[in-house]
């Protein structure tokens, strides 16, 4: 028996071992070939792509195609799978290659139909680049073909790659629309916020659509400040309804943030050179979203007839989207301005035309297919406003337009931003470009620097104009009763709002401000008539750019590494207050939760650092007092709408929060703490005999933080290093089970910074890149990027460049020495 077993065990383990040996040689297989000589179909002369240590692709080539075909070819080379993901998630065909755990995010992306709007106006959103969208993918699938063996994750999940179309490249684009407009692509906010408008009192709602604070440093406007709290005899809270069983307290939505950007113009530097900071935040991920790239071809277009162009391009997409070309630099942040809106119709039933009664209705019927799965089919039920999203209860439905609907919301006109010879040509160029609308800023070699809105906006005219939250309940154009009947025909002739276009030429700009400082930082950058045309669609909290915009004027002069300290500022002014509240009210009140917590933070959170206990317990700690004032406010809504009545995430409730917690007016006290009612559920059931008021709700709040702080041990030992540990990883990680994590994550750091600082960094979600460059001295210009370069664990690019994305070490902007070369051929 003895005997048996041992060879059953060698048996297993001579079997582990060739699966091991297996898998090693399937993975090596699709790691591409780094040098030497391969043919190319379709170029027109012979190039030359070099990398250097980080994985950093130079393309040498004869003219724009022949790059374009060689990007598509190294892009697919290293990051086809990627790649499907990004063209499949924004059509909505995920579960196609992964199965039905992708079905729900399938139908939530194939009621917009966005491949089938891309391939009806594909020549519209070409505009003439045919020859070059073609070449590129040409040169993704010749980049596929030239593995070995198809990239593994096609093995993991026992699929083939399908072939790369040219519309595939519109789709990873519009894959950044669900990455940037997602609160768009449903609209919740201004759904939430129009519904809740009809059963609060004025003023209750003035508070909910808050939008501003003290924090605010919009570029043109003045700051909104907190808000005014109303008397009494405007809103009292106690007089109103709340629901029967309070609603057990919990942590607000993760805030939005996006990204920062911002510049000094040549005035503020030794030189008179102009510098360009960017860092844009999205979820992380192991490899990178991006992809490091220098392009160099001859282009009579370009200044001096040549481009020779450095930053980041997106693996799906021809061309570099940030970057710097010697001449401009130019990078993005998220814009948050106002992309959709509802129009509520009558749906003709059974599509019958009674033109005085209801809308006409166009059916849709699309096929989601499921990877081992059963293939499902949705109905997608469309009006000339856009596709009908929810049913009323009253026969009407509310149908959705959004900007990534139309066919001028995406097109290619960002690549010729390489050949732009200074930042009054690529204005012109952004004129005329079309993607997701971000904050444009760039710089020249001049030492000029400029922000514009870049990109697709809504084209709204009135009665459509964006207004104020509190003036227009989220500028939702809902037909009233008496004007909903009209039918599409009708509406064309005689609309209460026609559907509007997206336009890219009416952007607000602010060109060469005297204070020769620029800044963004996915906060409210306009105001007035600027800010009514574009619209909110709910700015982050404007702390980050406070940061950022102070710590521009806390010098005169600066140079590259001073605006990359800027971009690690990890300072935690925003809490500073919130610490002082917390240490006066435990000194104050007969309260163990609140001094337990003032204990464990009883060092000033100066930084959001990694060995940081106190940062980790006042933040944790602030969340939940918000948490309890919003479920206060939206009480009375909930009473008639349920869990509709919810409050739409809103970053800006801090400026409401703040004058509450400081004045702690009783008649805006929530009403379970005013009537002594079982908070969140506590099991302090003295809570109420021992504290009233306000203070009861901070008790309540500490409480909490407490209780989940000491669940995992005590107190004192809870840094924000343990709870801000990293986690990125592969898309696939989680499906191998035990070595997943090990061989397709990067390592599991602690991390310093956080949301409201500069230095945005969570587990999987920061700084996607950064760069500070000024044109015409990239070689002075310090670059990062977690992730690395490749999508292959055993490549030599795999997770290079993370170390010192994570500890913040100015590497290079340009590529390094070139350690692999690779010369594509004409076939």
């Amino acid at each position: 028996m003895r005997i048996w077993l041992r060879r059953i065990l060698l048996a297993l383990l001579l079997l582990v071992l060739v699966v091991l040996v297996a898998g090693w040689w399937l993975l090596r297989g699709s790691v591409p070939n780094l040098d030497g000589k391969l043919a190319l179909a379709g170029l027109s002369a012979p190039v030359t792509m070099q990398r250097d240590a980080l994985g950093v692709v130079t393309i040498d080539a004869a003219n724009e195609t022949d790059a374009m075909r060689a990007l598509g070819f190294v892009h697919a080379q290293e990051r086809y799978f990627e790649m499907d993901l990004m063209r499949r998630s924004a059509a909505g065909e995920l579960a196609e290659l992964v199965g039905p755990a992708a079905l729900d995010i399938d139908i939530q992306h194939r009621i917009h139909r966005l491949r089938a709007r891309a391939v009806r106006n594909l020549d519209t959103i070409l505009g003439g680049k045919h020859a070059l969208l073609q070449a590129y993918t040409d040169g993704v699938n010749a980049g596929l073909a030239s593995l070995d063996v198809r990239p593994w994750p096609y093995l993991l999940l026992r699929q083939r790659p399908a072939p790369w179309l040219p519309v595939d490249a519109v789709m990873a684009g519009d894959a950044m629309y669900f990455d940037l407009q997602g609160s768009s692509a449903s609209n919740t906010r201004e759904l939430a916020l129009w519904r809740i408008r009809q059963h609060v009192p004025a003023a209750l709602f003035a508070l909910l659509a808050r939008d501003g604070t003290a924090w605010d440093a919009p570029l043109i406007g003045d700051p909104r400040g907190d808000a005014v709290l109303p008397t009494a005899e405007e809103l009292d809270l106690r007089t109103l309804p709340m629901p029967a069983e309070p609603a057990n307290a919990a942590a607000p939505a993760k805030p939005a943030v996006g990204s920062n950007n911002f510049a000094i113009s040549g005035a503020r530097t030794a030189d008179g050179r102009a510098i360009l900071a960017d860092d844009m935040h999205l979820g992380l991920r192991a490899p990178n979203i991006w992809f490091r790239a220098r392009l160099r071809y001859p282009d009579a277009r370009a200044p001096g007839g040549r481009v020779d162009v450095s930053g980041f391009t997106l693996p799906g997409v021809p061309g570099v989207i940030v970057g710097s070309n010697g001449h401009v630099a130019w990078g993005f942040t998220n814009s948050y301005v106002d992309s959709a809106d509802w129009m509520r119709v009558t749906p003709c039933a059974d599509n019958t035309r009674t033109p005085t009664t209801c809308t006409p209705v166009q059916t849709h019927r699309e096929t989601l297919r499921v990877a081992g799965g059963k293939a499902t089919t949705l109905e997608v039920r469309e009006v000339p406003w856009g596709p009908i999203v929810h049913d009323e209860l009253d026969g009407s439905a509310l149908a959705l337009r959004w900007v990534a609907h139309l066919p001028n919301s995406m097109n290619f006109g960002l690549a010729e931003f390489s050949i732009a010879a200074d930042l009054q040509q690529l204005m012109g160029i952004a004129d005329r470009t079309a993607l997701p609308s971000q904050n444009l800023l760039a710089v020249d070699a001049q030492g000029r620097i400029g922000w514009r809105l870049l990109g697709a906006l809504a084209g709204r005219t009135e009665p459509c104009s964006a207004q104020t939250l509190v003036e227009a309940a989220a500028d939702l154009p809902v037909q009233s009763p008496a004007t909903r009947t009209h039918n599409s025909d009708a509406a064309q002739d005689n609309p209460p709002c026609s559907p509007w276009n997206a336009v890219t030429d009416r952007a607000p700009a602010d060109i060469d401000p005297a204070s020769g400082r620029l800044w963004t930082a996915n906060n409210r950058v306009a105001d007035g008539a600027e800010l009514a045309r574009v619209g909110d669609a709910g700015y982050a909290l404007g702390a980050r750019a406070k940061q950022i915009r102070d710590g521009l004027f806390a010098q005169d002069r600066f140079s590259e590494r001073d605006l990359l300290a800027i971009q690690l500022d990890d300072r935690a002014l925003f809490l500073q207050r919130w610490w002082a509240l917390l240490q006066d009210t435990a000194k104050r009140t007969d309260s163990p939760a609140l001094q337990a917590l003032a204990h464990a933070a009883q060092i000033r959170p100066e930084r959001a650092s990694v060995d940081s206990v106190s940062y980790r317990v006042v933040r944790a700690w602030r969340i939940n007092v918000l948490s309890r004032i919003e479920d206060g406010l939206t009480a009375p809504a909930k009473v008639v709408l349920g869990k509709d009545g919810g409050l739409p995430k809103n970053p800006q409730l801090e400026g409401v929060a703040w004058p509450l917690v400081t004045q702690r007016p009783p008649h805006l006290l929530p009403r379970r703490y005013a009537t002594c009612a079982s908070p969140t559920q506590t099991t302090q059931a003295d809570l109420c005999q021992r504290l009233r008021g306000w203070d009861a709700l901070f008790e309540d709040a500490a409480h909490e933080t407490a209780t989940t702080f000491t669940k995992t041990g005590p107190l004192q030992q809870r840094t924000w290093g343990e709870r801000n540990t990293a986690r990125i990883c592969h898309p696939l990680a989680a499906s191998i089970p035990l070595l997943g994590k090990r061989w397709l994550c990067m390592p599991p750091d602690q991390l310093r910074g956080d949301s409201d600082m500069p230095l945005v960094a969570g587990p999987d979600f920061g700084a996607s890149q950064r760069m500070v460059v000024s044109p015409g001295h990239e070689a002075d210009g310090i670059i990062h990027m977690p992730g690395g370069q490749s999508g292959n664990p055993l490549s030599p690019f795999w997770g290079t460049g993370h170390e010192d994305w994570v500890q913040g070490r100015p590497t290079p902007f340009l590529p390094g020495k070139t350690e692999y070369t690779l010369k594509l051929t004409p076939q």
